[in-house]
């Protein structure tokens, strides 16, 4: 049980609390409501562009970095495709230096165009290094577009494409800030050695004088029900031929995600999964095979990636996915194995609830998806799933016309 305690500033900023004095640490977590489906089609990568910039410094404090590291403390931020987190970790003693340091970026962030160029920079070394220069990289950029036709999940959070980034002008990236960078659209968590009243306190004294501002409206098309097979081959330099599934499947809210979760743990957790035996063990089909799921807010994709063992046919190894898939939607998954997965999920979430640092950004995301309590509850909703609701799901989403398969296929 994670315990908090709620409350909101006039300026619309939630903020939650978080009591454990049995470390001497502190963690400040501020989750801002903002991923790459909130972009512009057109202007793409902005959200993870702006998470760079965050770190460069505010109109008060020229490094975001110096003042933090002189108290002992450590920082980090991730962007996807419906989120932009940022965390801070420092004994709770000094408390209150995180508070400064974030509340000033927020309020008045720096802007330059020295400080753009650097960053615009680094997110195009990172696109060039990590997606079009390295085996595979691109996968996420093929297979978005495959799956998603309307719904803004269709490009990968670096962006659609590298122009998008270098063409990114001062201009939009003002405009981003002001749009989404506001007290109305962020969740704080404040955990560790620390207590409500005083987090109230500080709270009030630094982000309670940042104006208010209206929370932006979300108008993102959804994804309509996909209705026939899609395919796509790539051949590249590659070490060996992969296959890579998408099937769209339930949001983060519904009950089917847990389903949906558990499916992927049954096929390619561990290596008594079913996969692992099946694919790798005994028909050494594939030299890797994984399952799992996007946790994506809105309705997110179930994929199936493997590399394919040299000399096998690619027809066959994909054949022989679906023979796997197809055991799901015709036979109950005996109840060993199913409590066999629900055990270790609810392993996952013990440990989980362990880090502090776990603990405060879990407690955020929840708040964002309806209610920080229902973390508490998380670990149940996956013991409640049965067999039947397995089989059930298993027919709803591993069909024909629901995937979407990228071929990637090597030169050699």
């Amino acid at each position: 049980m994670v315990t908090f305690e709620r409350f909101t500033l006039s300026n619309g900023l939630k903020v939650l609390v978080h009591e454990d004095h049995t470390t001497p640490m502190a963690v400040v977590n501020i989750l801002y409501d903002v991923g790459a489906r909130d972009e512009n089609p057109g202007k793409t990568g902005f959200a993870h562009l702006f998470e760079h910039l965050m770190f460069g410094g505010s109109v008060n404090i020229p490094s975001y970095d110096e003042p933090l590291q002189r108290v002992g403390g450590e920082n980090n931020a991730f962007t996807s495709n419906d989120i932009t987190n940022y965390y801070i970790t420092l004994p709770a003693s000094n408390l209150e230096t995180a508070f400064w340091l974030e509340s000033d970026r927020m309020l008045s962030l720096a802007f330059s165009e020295k400080s753009l160029d650097v960053q615009r920079n680094v997110v195009s070394e990172e696109f060039k290094q990590r997606y079009l220069n390295q085996p595979y990289g691109d996968v996420w950029l093929k297979l978005r577009p495959l799956a998603y036709k309307e719904h803004s999940y269709r490009w990968a959070t670096i962006g659609k494409e590298l122009s998008h980034i270098e063409q990114a002008s001062m201009e939009d990236v003002k405009a981003f800030f002001t749009r989404y960078y506001n007290p109305s659209n962020a969740v704080m968590v404040v955990g560790g050695d620390v207590k409500a009243d005083e987090v109230h306190v500080l709270a009030e004294k630094w982000f309670g004088s940042i104006p208010a501002a209206e929370k932006p409206v979300r108008n993102i098309p959804q994804e309509p029900a996909q209705t026939e097979a899609r395919k796509e081959t790539i051949h590249a330099d590659v070490p060996l031929n992969a296959i890579y599934i998408a099937f769209h499947m339930p949001d983060r809210n519904d009950s089917g995600y847990y389903e949906t979760d558990l499916i992927s743990d049954i096929l390619s957790r561990g290596n008594s999964s079913r996969l692992f035996v099946s694919l790798i063990k005994n028909q050494k089909l594939f030299s890797e095979v994984n399952a799992y799921v996007t946790g994506s807010i809105d309705p997110g994709l179930f994929i199936i990636e493997g590399q394919i063992v040299d000399g096998v046919a690619v027809e066959d190894a994909e054949q022989a996915i679906w023979n796997e898939l197809e055991k799901l939607k015709t036979e109950r998954v005996p109840a060993e194995e199913l409590t066999k997965v629900k055990n270790k999920i609810e392993s996952t979430m013990v440990f989980a609830q362990m880090g502090l640092l776990d603990k405060a950004m879990n407690l955020a995301f929840f708040e964002l998806l309806g209610d920080a309590g229902d973390l508490n509850s998380e670990t149940e909703r996956y013991l409640r799933v049965s067999a039947e609701d397995i089989l059930k799901r298993a027919g709803s989403i591993f069909r024909r016309e629901n995937s979407s398969t990228l071929l990637y296929l090597s030169n050699k």
